[in-house]
């Protein structure tokens, strides 16, 4: 027997654009359109309702817009995805949405194929940003302060020194294996710091790591055991 597949909720505010992804969305293997939403409100009770995996949420809707409709979802039914699809890549909006609870973040300008893998990742756990969100939300990471940690104050909610420098390289973008290159650590270390960060911010993905290192003003600092 085939697998169940990826039910989802589609919300946009203009019928062209729901009718047209229902279309593209019911052309995808593994994926079954469960309902399309006008506003943020329906897409929560859409969701709820039909005990929905994946959410694909407009960001900019009247009423109750995909940034509250995302946070609703996360206390109401939060096994269901939100991946945010939106015409908006500024800085605001991306940690908005993020900071909200949305794992997926795309531009209207994404492909069918791109839409799949999102949905499908969303479905699984899994982070997928659009090239030009993520950019954006990695320089957001480092502007505030470029290239440096928090300075002269404890670091929040228990990290270490050592994680909190792996943050702030994952801010930069950095892939487990380059994290692990830059500090001459195995990728098992890499990964073991990685989980604690998780745990101790509260963040389910990189995308969330990454607007917390933001907002704590943490970014890459050298390596304490180079220091003279």
């Amino acid at each position: 027997m085939s697998p169940t597949p990826i039910s989802v909720i589609i919300a946009d505010d203009h019928r062209v654009v729901r009718e047209g992804l229902a279309t593209i969305l019911g052309a995808m293997e593994g994926v079954r359109v469960a309902g399309l939403a006008v506003d943020g409100a329906q897409a929560v009770d859409l969701a709820v309702e039909h005990r929905a995996d994946v959410v694909l949420m407009d960001l900019h809707m009247p009423g109750v817009d995909g940034v509250e409709a995302t946070r609703r979802l996360k206390t109401e039914h939060p096994d269901t995805a939100v991946v945010v699809l939106t015409t908006y890549t500024d800085d605001d909006s991306i940690l908005a949405a993020l900071e909200a609870g949305a794992t997926g973040y795309l531009t209207k300008n994404a492909s069918a194929a791109d839409i799949h893998r999102a949905i499908e990742a969303a479905a699984s756990g899994h982070a997928m940003l659009d090239p030009l969100a993520a950019a954006r939300l990695i320089h957001a990471a480092r502007r505030d302060d470029p290239g440096h940690a928090v300075k002269d104050a404890a670091l929040p909610d228990g990290l270490t020194e050592r994680e909190a420098q792996v943050l702030g390289l994952i801010a930069q973008g950095l892939s487990n294996a380059e994290i692990a290159a830059r500090l001459y650590l195995s990728r098992s270390t890499v990964k073991s710091h990685i989980n604690q960060i998780f745990t101790k911010t509260g963040s389910r993905d990189r995308p969330q790591a990454i607007v917390y290192a933001h907002r704590h003003g943490i970014g890459a600092q050298e390596d304490p055991a180079q220091r003279n």
